[in-house]
């Protein structure tokens, strides 16, 4: 059974249109990044699915249950990181967990939460006495003190110093080697690029591109971008017969790499010319997200 199954999701806010037909599925044990620009329709997604808002159209199982018409049993089994906690800051963190972990019925030992979430030397710290990426990993604790099987992650890092986001990745590595299905919303596509195991684009309330995050938008099968400094010798084979830039390198977008790269290189090895700087670039997962966001807005 799928952690998450959704299948012609609607909703719509008056004559808006939020969020238009998705179908989305996500494994157990899976890590799953949903990307999108503001207004693309993951927040109301992600709502739809914790069951925190209800849905004009389609059909939602999560764990197996209605999060519309689920009730405690259901909540007891997912765990919810927001952006911002309302959690008291007179409270250390292990008091803050303490009261949190006696709402489950399953609590997961206080210590070992304090340890996965490294926050052991912080144990007995004031939350406002915590830095911001602390409070965060505070955060993070809270919504996995439960044991549930389903974390929602929404915007880990944001704000984050790179040194804190790299830790915070860390963490959240950890909860997927203890079999947690996490769905992550993120703006960073670099984070989505290390954490992720499939994800998806959402713009204009719809799911235009899904897969895992070397193949989204056929970025392992698409074009490269081939780059070296012209030789001496000789004239490249086609298509780099074309004149070098202000730098002296020669730069071209070509679609069959293997073949093309086989052509250069038979030549540069018969010519005896060096390829000095070669490199070979694919778009970055940035360059896909963009793209296909661009195209999106453009419908």
């Amino acid at each position: 059974m799928s952690a998450i199954r959704v299948r012609g999701l609607v909703k719509t806010y008056g004559a808006v249109d939020a969020v238009r037909g998705i179908d989305l599925t996500i494994e157990p044990g899976e890590v799953f990044a949903l990307l999108g620009p503001n207004g693309a329709g993951k927040t109301t997604t992600v709502e739809i699915l914790e069951g925190h808002r209800q849905r004009n159209a389609g059909e939602v199982e999560v764990l197996g249950v209605d999060p519309a018409t689920a009730g405690r049993g259901f909540r007891e089994r997912i765990g919810i990181v927001l952006q911002t906690s309302g959690i008291d800051r007179e409270l250390t963190v292990r008091e803050s967990l303490l009261l949190y972990g006696a709402l489950y019925p399953r609590r997961r030992p206080i210590d070992e939460v304090i340890e996965i979430t490294g926050l052991s030397e912080k144990a007995e710290a004031r939350i406002k006495t915590l830095s911001g990426g602390q409070r965060r990993r505070v955060d993070l604790a809270l919504g996995i003190v439960g044991d549930p099987d389903l974390i929602f992650l929404d915007e880990p890092t944001t704000g984050f110093d790179p040194s804190a986001r790299r830790k915070s990745w860390e963490l959240i590595s950890n909860l997927r080697s203890l079999g947690k299905t996490i769905l992550l919303t993120t703006h960073y596509m670099d984070e989505a690029q290390h954490l992720a195991d499939r994800v998806a684009v959402i713009a204009g309330g719809v799911i235009v591109a899904e897969g895992t995050p070397d193949t989204l938008g056929g970025r392992r099968d698409g074009g490269a971008t081939v780059a070296f400094r012209l030789p001496a010798a000789g004239r490249p084979p086609a298509p780099f017969d074309v004149p070098a830039g202000a730098d002296g390198f020669v730069r071209v977008e070509v679609k069959d790499l293997a073949a093309t790269l086989h052509g250069l290189t038979e030549w540069a090895l018969r010519e005896k010319a060096a390829l000095d700087g070669l490199t070979v670039t694919r778009p970055s997962l940035e360059d896909v997200y963009l793209q296909l966001t661009r195209e999106a807005e453009g419908d």
